[in-house]
C-alpha cells in the first residue's frame, strides 16, 4: 500500500502536498508540507486525524473493568495498556506491593508484549526500508518483498513474535486482548505444559535475537553518514530506570537527561509525574504535546523508547544485551545520539535482553503457583507507568466510593514522541525534500522518518480537556447542512456550511 499524494494552492502562494494516509505504522495519520515555487520546504506538520475519546468514556465505569477494556486502545500492545491500569489501581485496593507470584508473571508477561512488538516492527514494518533503500521500487518495498528476497529474516521475524506471543497467551490467557492482570494482582498461573514449551523454543529464539541484532548494527554500519543524520534533532530523554540505575522495563523511577546526556531528574515517583511533565494541545492534530515542566514547552520536549532507554539508563541488567548495549554506545562516542534510525539498533538490543528476561522468569517457581492477589487499605486514585514497547506508558485513575472512575489521563509513548516525531519530519523534509522534483521515494523519506519511532497513533489519540473537533452533518447525498468546530483554545463555531 502506497500513501495517496494530494497538493493545492494555497491563499500565501505556497503549493500544499499531503502524504495520506502514512504507511506501515499502527493507525491513521498524515503528514502536510508548504512547498514555495522552487519547490523549498516552508512548513512541515504531522497530522493525526484518529479520534478515540478513551479518557473519557473510561468515566463512569467499574475500575475493575478498566485493565480489559482500555487493551482496545490497540491491537499490537495491549499488553503495555493491560498493566499499566492495573498497576495504577493496585494503589485503589491497596496493593503495595503485590504478590511474589503476581509481579513475576506481570513482568513475565510484560516482556513478552515489548519482544513481539519490537519484532513485528523491525522485520515487518522496517525492514523493507532498511534491507533494499528508502526509494527503492515500491512493488518490492513490503514485507512480502522481504520474503522473497531475504526469506531467513522474514522466517526468523515471524518466529520471534509468535514466541513473544505465546509468552503472553501462556499468561494472560490469549494472545491478544487477555485478562489475565487485575487490580491487586493476577488471575491465573503458568500451567508446567505451557512453561515447558516455552523454555523448549528459547536456544533459537535467543540465537535469533542476537542475529537480529548483528543485522541492525551491520546496517548502521553500511551507510553510517546516513544513519548518524538522518532526522537527526537534539532533545532531552526521559524513561523508567530501576533504582540503580538498570534499564527497567515493568517497574522503576524517572530518569531524564538532557541533550547531551546530563541528569536532570534522577529517581522520582511515578506517582508524582505531573509535577514533571506538562501537556500542551495544539489545533491542528488530535495529539497532545508533552514537555518537561522545568525546561518549559520550547526546550522541554523530548523523546522516549528504546534509543532513550538505551541511553537513559546506566547498564542493562542481562549479560548479552548488556554487551551489545556497551558496543551500541562506542559507536556513538562520549554524547548521546538522537538519530531517528538508531531506533532500530536499540530495539533489536531491546529484544535480545527481554528474551533473557523470559529465560530468567521461566525458571521461577512463583509463576506455577503461590498467592495471586493482594488487598490493603482502599485508596482514591493511582498511577501506574510502564516502558511499553514504544516508550514511557503512564496511566492515572481517580475513583469514587461507588467504585467507579471519575477521573482518567492517558500519556502513551507516541504522545510522548508527538515533537520529537514533528521536528525529524522537518528535518528530513527540509535536508532530503527542499529543493528537489518530488519523487515517491523522496516522499519515503519522510515515512521512513516516522517509522523508526514506530509510532501507534491510535494509542495516542484521545481527548481531555480542550482537543480540537470538527462535527460535520452530511445528508446520504453527500451535502453539509450543519457543522460544530471547536478550536484548541475551547471556541466554539456552530454554522451552516455550503457543501465544500
Amino acid at each position: 500500500m502506497s500513501s495517496q499524494l494530494e497538493t493545492a494552492a494555497q491563499p500565501q502562494g505556497l503549493r500544499r502536498l499531503a502524504i495520506d494516509p502514512l504507511t506501515r505504522v499502527e493507525g491513521h495519520g498524515k503528514v502536510t508540507l508548504l512547498l514555495d515555487e522552487q519547490h523549498h520546504v516552508q512548513q512541515v506538520r504531522l497530522h493525526i486525524v484518529e479520534f478515540r475519546g478513551f479518557e473519557k468514556f473510561i468515566e463512569g465505569r467499574p475500575y475493575w473493568e478498566v485493565p480489559v477494556m482500555v487493551q482496545r486502545l490497540c491491537g499490537i500492545c495491549p499488553v503495555s495498556h493491560h498493566l499499566a491500569a492495573s498497576k495504577a489501581l493496585d494503589h485503589v485496593v491497596g496493593a503495595q506491593p503485590v504478590t511474589a507470584s503476581a509481579a513475576a508473571i506481570r513482568r513475565l508477561m510484560h516482556y513478552g508484549q515489548v519482544m513481539q512488538s519490537h519484532a513485528l516492527h523491525f522485520f515487518h514494518l522496517a525492514s523493507p526500508d532498511l534491507l533494499f533503500g528508502f526509494d527503492s521500487d515500491l512493488n518490492r518495498r513490503n514485507i512480502v518483498g522481504v520474503a522473497q528476497a531475504r526469506p531467513e529474516v522474514a522466517r526468523q521475524g515471524v518466529g520471534l513474535r509468535k514466541f513473544g506471543q505465546e509468552v503472553i497467551r501462556a499468561t494472560a490467557g490469549k494472545r491478544v486482548h487477555g485478562t489475565g492482570s487485575v487490580p491487586g494482582g493476577v488471575n491465573r498461573h503458568v500451567s508446567a505444559e505451557d512453561r515447558g514449551m516455552l523454555k523448549g523454543g528459547l536456544a533459537q529464539m535467543l540465537d535469533w535475537a542476537q542475529g537480529a541484532v548483528d543485522l541492525a548494527r551491520d546496517l548502521h554500519a553500511q551507510n553510517p553518514a546516513l544513519y548518524d543524520r538522518f532526522g537527526s534533532v537534539p532533545s532531552p530523554m526521559l524513561s523508567l530506570v530501576r533504582g540503580d540505575g538498570a534499564l527497567e522495563l515493568y517497574d522503576g523511577v524517572l530518569r531524564a537527561r538532557d541533550e547531551d546526556g546530563a541528569i536532570l531528574f534522577d529517581g522520582a515517583s511515578d506517582q508524582g509525574y505531573l509535577e514533571l511533565i506538562e501537556e500542551e494541545v495544539k489545533p491542528w492534530s488530535y495529539m497532545k504535546f508533552p514537555f518537561l515542566r522545568s525546561l518549559g514547552p520550547q526546550r522541554g520536549w523530548y523523546r522516549v523508547g528504546p534509543l532513550a532507554r538505551l541511553q537513559n539508563c546506566s547498564f542493562v541488567p542481562s549479560p548479552r544485551a548488556e554487551a551489545r548495549r556497551q558496543e551500541f554506545v562506542a559507536n556513538f562516542g562520549a554524547m548521546p545520539t538522537h538519530a531517528p534510525l538508531a531506533y532500530h539498533w536499540a530495539r533489536m538490543v531491546e529484544l535480545l535482553h527481554c528474551l533473557e528476561v523470559i529465560a530468567g522468569l521461566l525458571d521461577d517457581p512463583a509463576i506455577l503457583g503461590g498467592e495471586r492477589m493482594a488487598a490493603g487499605p482502599r485508596q482514591r486514585g493511582g498511577v501506574g507507568v510502564i516502558e511499553a514497547p514504544r516508550g514511557t506508558l503512564i496511566h492515572h485513575y481517580e475513583v469514587g466510593d461507588d467504585d467507579l472512575v471519575t477521573m482518567c489521563n492517558l500519556i502513551v509513548s507516541t504522545t510522548h514522541n508527538n515533537q520529537a516525531m514533528n521536528e525529524a519530519v522537518r528535518s528530513v523534509a527540509r535536508e532530503f525534500i527542499s529543493g528537489q522534483e518530488l519523487t515517491e521515494g523522496l516522499l519515503n523519506h519522510v515515512e521512513v522518518a516516522i517509522r523508526a519511532y514506530d509510532p501507534c497513533l491510535s494509542c495516542a489519540t484521545h481527548a481531555l480537556g480542550q482537543m480540537p473537533l470538527d462535527v460535520a452533518l452530511v445528508t446520504a447525498d453527500g451535502e453539509v447542512v450543519d457543522r460544530v468546530t471547536r478550536d484548541g483554545d475551547g471556541r466554539f463555531v456552530h454554522a451552516v456550511a455550503a457543501p465544500p
